[in-house]
């Protein structure tokens, strides 16, 4: 401190030696640092795990039988399992598209299963659950497993706000071989004869192929061990893990650890050792501490691929399977565990949807939604079990390219006459080669949910002001996403991500 003198004042500055106005700076970083630090472990971490094709009725819990899942059971035990589960669409990349983005996949372009030969993709210009919670701090995003919402570099998880990705960019059956498991010729089979062999990818790069069933055996394992690393890699910050199975889906593969294991045979061995993928990665959460304060869901893209017989799954007596828009179709397993939120041993029976993932991490994490429009809703009230809560009483049931299908309100499906997939009448394939399928028509038809999920009881005739209903409904949302079966464009739909290139 020194003393100076002007115009007859006396001025006083304070100085301080320039080794304490250092001290006096880290001081202050150090304490907005752990002010921060202190609000990011706040921040709950989020783990996704969806499989591929695994039906309604494929866990312990929901009534498998011949195979045991008992950590996925304990799953359910302490958190909360849901009955009326449905996701956005009954087929691989339309319904990734949904979960990703909390929006039907026909706002978006995005239909079917996209293969190798596609140009198209999930647009970069839509907000990923990633690129969503980076925006409440300094999360660190990983996608471990089946990507398949476009396999060229603009539209792969790199580009969609994930910071790690190792994982096949499309289905596993998407290779040169056939069903049964021969090499595929222009004349046996043109369209597999064309594939790429089938690449396992880290980030945007090719590492490896998978070239036979034995590299096949290995994915759920390895998809495992990245996840395990990841966590214990960013256990200090929060974290969002993303880990989408390959398998149930065929081909069918199993490690040396659950081969041979169940009654259900190789079927039943792949389940075991999925449910061993979640039991790892529950068991690393709870090794770090992070349990308590971590969500955890588990579910499917979509009900089981019912024409392979006994390497498919089961709807639980849900009517049809994959690739419909009946119940066995869309309606699939979730459980979600949350110690510090959901009440452990919970079932929930209201209606949700695989499309309600982001706007409930947005609310729990407190961050806007997207600037395009989506259709999810926030279930964080069903999550708390706040009996008050029905956030969603609505669900728009579209298959195809953009053709409404079937509308539900609260317990009541009205069936849109359409030609449809149909499993019913065919007898499946055995040991992982396909049966036949075959196209059926179902005109105007009303199901009772409540007293009749497997939809084969049409009450139409007897509530004819639910059908009146339901079809005003339906009306209105046509104007909004359109409906092929109807020919009307909807006026909010967006466009994939394109690149022109020949195939």
């Amino acid at each position: 401190m020194f003393l100076s003198k002007s115009h007859g004042k006396v001025n006083f500055t304070l100085t301080f030696p320039w080794y304490l106005n250092q001290l006096i700076g880290i001081l202050v970083l150090f304490f907005f640092s752990s002010t921060l630090n202190a609000q990011e472990k706040d921040l709950p971490n989020i783990v996704l795990v969806y499989a591929d094709d695994l039906g309604y009725g494929d866990l312990g819990s929901y009534g498998a039988l011949d195979f045991e899942t008992p950590n996925l059971d304990q799953l359910a035990a302490d958190g909360m399992r849901f009955t009326n589960f449905e996701v956005a669409q009954a087929i691989c990349s339309a319904s990734r598209a949904g979960i990703m983005t909390g929006t039907y996949p026909n706002r978006l372009g995005m239909s079917g299963a996209l293969n190798p030969h596609a140009t198209i993709g999930l647009n970069p210009e839509e907000e990923t659950i990633a690129e969503l919670v980076k925006k409440a701090g300094d999360y660190k995003t990983a996608l471990f497993g089946k990507w398949h919402l476009g396999h060229l570099k603009p539209f792969l998880p790199s580009q969609q706000g994930f910071d790690e990705f190792v994982g096949l960019p499309y289905s596993n059956d998407m290779w040169k071989w056939t069903y049964d498991m021969k090499l595929a010729t222009p004349e046996t089979h043109a369209r597999k004869a064309s594939y790429p062999e089938l690449p396992l990818m880290a980030g945007d790069t090719i590492f490896s192929y998978v070239k036979d069933l034995a590299d096949q055996a290995k994915l759920t394992t390895r998809y495992t061990e990245e996840s395990i690393r990841f966590i214990n890699e960013n256990r200090n910050r929060p974290f969002l893990l993303v880990v989408p199975h390959s398998m149930p889906h065929v081909p069918l593969a199993v490690s040396e650890k659950f081969k041979g294991k169940s009654k259900q045979g190789l079927f039943g061995d792949v389940l075991m050792e999925i449910d061993w993928s979640v039991g790892e990665i529950v068991r690393t959460l709870e090794e770090n501490g992070l349990s308590d304060n971590t969500l955890v869901i588990f579910t499917s893209d979509n009900g089981p691929w019912f024409n392979f017989g006994n390497h498919s799954g089961s709807t639980g007596g849900l009517r049809e399977g994959k690739a419909t828009s009946f119940e066995g179709g869309q309606r699939v397993p979730c459980i979600m565990k949350w110690p510090a939120k959901i009440p452990p041993g919970t079932v929930m029976n209201k209606l949700a949807s695989t499309i309600d993932f982001l706007p409930t991490f947005a609310e729990i994490l407190g961050v806007s939604l997207p600037k395009n429009k989506i259709d999810g809703v926030s279930i964080l009230g069903l999550l708390v079990n706040d009996p008050k809560a029905n956030p969603r009483e609505t669900f728009n049931y579209y298959y195809q390219e953009n053709s409404l299908e079937a509308i539900r309100k609260g317990n009541w499906k009205l069936v849109f006459p359409h030609s449809h997939r149909t499993y019913e009448g065919f007898e499946p394939g055995v040991d992982g080669v396909n049966g036949p399928v075959g196209q059926a028509e179902i005109g105007l038809s009303l199901f009772d949910l409540r007293r009749d999920p497997g939809e084969r009881y049409d009450v139409k005739e007897s509530f004819p002001e639910i059908v009146k209903e339901l079809q005003d409904l339906a009306d209105e949302v046509r104007q909004d996403l359109g409906d092929d079966l109807q020919n009307v464009p909807g006026k909010n739909r967006r466009d994939p991500g394109k690149i022109n290139q020949a195939k």
